[in-house]
């Protein structure tokens, strides 16, 4: 049988101990696997996996013999309880083998856990877990999590106690960041907070949240912004003696300012065009961006981008120009404009 997305995951969280068996295919690997972990938790407890209650199957093995499934149903373990045999990274190549150890079957059995990859709907073995009276197929597809998985990934990890706008904060996170970093932050997050009763604010994943590649960079670009033109060549001058290079520090002021002027032109305002920001700005570092998203206006960021356009384009030339001077000079004049 076929579960959609809405119940398969229910049913991860809450599986049918009876079934025969389950399929789970997508193209994310680390999705198929974080929703398999949750599945086999459910069926077997924290402790199966200990109890010899879990026998993992790689997909080569099983080509080799065959019969690996069959027993792996049919075994019994020296501890009571339900049992798994768990079939890694199977294809259609392998659809009459399991087919077979389907088919035998029994109540008491091991119940069959199945990852694949992505399949087409004309695949083999998801016919085979589609068309069986007693066992799930579930696809995984790149869809955003939903507001009822983000908080049951929460209350998993011991998180209850959240103000309204980190809520929005981890929501964000979630639609962009992969399922392994952001249970990852979760976990990080939920250490951070251990003993501690406060409600999880925005500066509290701003800690926890995966760090920018353009982390180094903030306080270049903060200076910037802000018009503050005399620290720039001090500033300037730490990034160069840490490697950071011209091209990549105008990348990044593009960046900066791109995210500054999506802002300013939203037309729920600032405050809104920062909250739409890709990649998401949190903390006090979205209330410093909105800020200068307004201070800036419109057209005078639109001005800036032309001025880091044709600095980027003169860095990128076959002139033998300096090029952190050329850069230099491009924030410089950005800082000026911002006084305007």
């Amino acid at each position: 049988m076929k579960l959609s997305a809405r119940d398969a995951s229910g049913y991860f969280a809450k599986p049918d101990p009876n079934r025969t068996g389950l399929l789970i295919y997508g193209a994310d690997a680390m999705r198929v696997a974080l929703k398999r972990q949750e599945v086999i938790a459910a069926l077997i407890g924290p402790q199966g996996e200990e109890e010899m209650r879990l026998t993992r199957i790689p997909a080569s093995d099983l080509r080799k013999d065959p019969a690996m499934l069959g027993d792996a149903i049919k075994a019994q373990g020296f501890f009571p309880g339900p049992r798994v045999a768990f079939v890694e990274d199977a294809g259609d190549g392998l659809a009459k083998i399991i087919t077979v150890a389907l088919e035998d079957w029994q109540q008491g059995d091991a119940q069959v856990i199945v990852t694949a990859g992505q399949l087409a709907a004309r695949s083999t073995l998801r016919k085979l877990f589609e068309g069986h009276p007693n066992a799930y197929a579930a696809g995984i597809y790149d869809d955003p999590p939903t507001r009822d998985e983000i908080e049951k990934t929460l209350t998993k990890a011991g998180l209850k106690n959240i103000d309204s706008q980190a809520m929005g904060d981890l929501t964000t996170l979630a639609r962009v960041l992969d399922p392994g970093d952001f249970r990852q932050t979760v976990e990080k997050l939920a250490l951070y907070k251990l003993s501690d009763d406060t409600p999880v604010s925005p500066d509290d994943i701003t800690l926890c949240a995966p760090a920018s590649t353009e982390a180094d960079m903030d306080d270049i670009l903060h200076i910037v912004a802000e018009a503050r033109t005399t620290e720039i060549g001090a500033v300037l001058r730490k990034l160069e003696a840490q490697g950071v290079q011209p091209v990549g520090l105008c990348i990044n002021a593009t960046r900066h300012f791109r995210t500054l002027h999506a802002a300013a032109s939203d037309p729920g305002g600032a405050s809104a065009g920062i909250a739409r920001a890709r990649p998401p700005v949190f903390g006090p570092r979205r209330d410093r961006m909105q800020r200068q998203a307004q201070s800036w206006g419109m057209h005078r960021l639109e001005q800036a981008l032309d001025v880091l356009t044709q600095t980027d384009l003169q860095l990128r030339s076959t002139a033998r120009a300096p090029q952190m001077p050329l850069v230099e000079r491009a924030l410089i004049r950005l800082s000026m404009l911002a006084r305007r």
